[in-house]
């Protein structure tokens, strides 16, 4: 038991790692699926770079709206504030705001940028796209000191249909092949870098030591999980006394609930402060002094049974 329970806090631990690792998984699959089964280039030029530029940056776009569509932290901090603006900048700090902006974006971005380096070192979408294009700076780059039929089959070598020689077409093909993989190391190792930067200046720039921010990064998951538990539970009571009341016709008991004023202010945008130890708006909000206890259900007003209804 001390065994399983040791591999679960360490899968528990690793869940970031492991969840990326899937995300990758499902990226190189899918693009061997597109490559295969519904990808075939046109071959033409009047169609290569339209139609293998969708396939090398449509699905990453795709991904990419997935990814904010999903993101909750995004939505937290959206919902609303066409009515109240000030959600976008408490206290004033759009530099933070900006900051949660461009985590949320970089986050979505992770399936994205897998799923650009992938389809490139597989180099089949780029060879269709780049042979498409009629630009002189690619005709001269791919044929230079070569014959006339070389530009006009260029767009015909990723198809294995031009009528140049088989040891010419593979060295197009091999060229196309080389570009478009050197392309995905570079984006591979960009990304990687910027990655690392990001985290070195996040770091650095911490209002905390380390250990307190991992015990931070702890305690806001954890209020997550709680969260959802607890928000289940009660709307689940909460959805079982308006039932009650409909079904037996009378009147529902006394639920207290947190007012509208609360549920705005722990969806706020948190920034922390040394002055104050809170981890989260909800800790800020439940530790105030001057906190409001009115519930957001008024009284009900029982009648006197003499009493008609008008």
């Amino acid at each position: 038991m001390d065994n399983f329970q040791t591999v679960l806090r360490f899968f528990m631990n690793q869940k970031a790692t492991i969840g990326y690792s899937f995300m990758a998984l499902l990226t190189i699959g899918g693009e061997r699926i597109f490559s295969m089964v519904s990808f075939q280039c046109p071959c033409n030029h009047d169609q290569n770079f339209a139609y293998g530029l969708t396939f090398l940056l449509g699905p990453g776009l795709v991904l990419l709206v997935l990814g904010l569509f999903f993101s909750s932290r995004l939505w937290r901090l959206y919902t609303g504030c066409c009515l109240n603006p000030i959600k976008l900048c408490p206290r004033g700090n759009c530099f933070t705001c900006l900051k949660v902006f461009v985590k949320i974006f970089s986050g979505a971005c992770v399936a994205p940028i897998m799923w650009l380096c992938v389809a490139l070192l597989n180099g089949t979408f780029y060879e269709c796209a780049v042979s498409g294009l009629d630009d002189n700076l690619v005709l001269d780059l791919f044929c230079k000191n070569k014959t006339m039929m070389c530009r006009e089959e260029l767009a015909r070598v990723p198809c294995s249909k031009s009528k140049l020689p088989s040891d010419l077409n593979l060295e197009l093909l091999l060229m196309f092949r080389a570009q478009s993989q050197i392309l995905g190391w570079c984006i591979i190792i960009i990304s990687a870098v910027l990655g690392l930067l990001g985290t070195c200046y996040t770091n650095c720039r911490s209002k905390v030591s380390y250990l307190q921010l991992t015990f931070w990064k702890l305690y806001k998951e954890k209020e997550k999980e709680q969260f959802d538990t607890f928000a289940m539970e009660y709307a689940s009571k909460l959805a079982e006394r308006n039932l009650k009341s409909f079904f037996e016709n009378r009147a529902p008991e006394i639920f207290p609930f947190p007012n509208h004023k609360a549920w705005e202010e722990i969806s706020a945008l948190y920034t922390f402060s040394k002055s104050e130890q809170y981890y989260s708006t909800l800790q800020r909000y439940v530790e105030r002094d001057d906190r409001d206890y009115c519930p957001e259900e008024r009284p009900v007003m029982q009648l006197d049974p003499g009493t008609e209804r008008s």
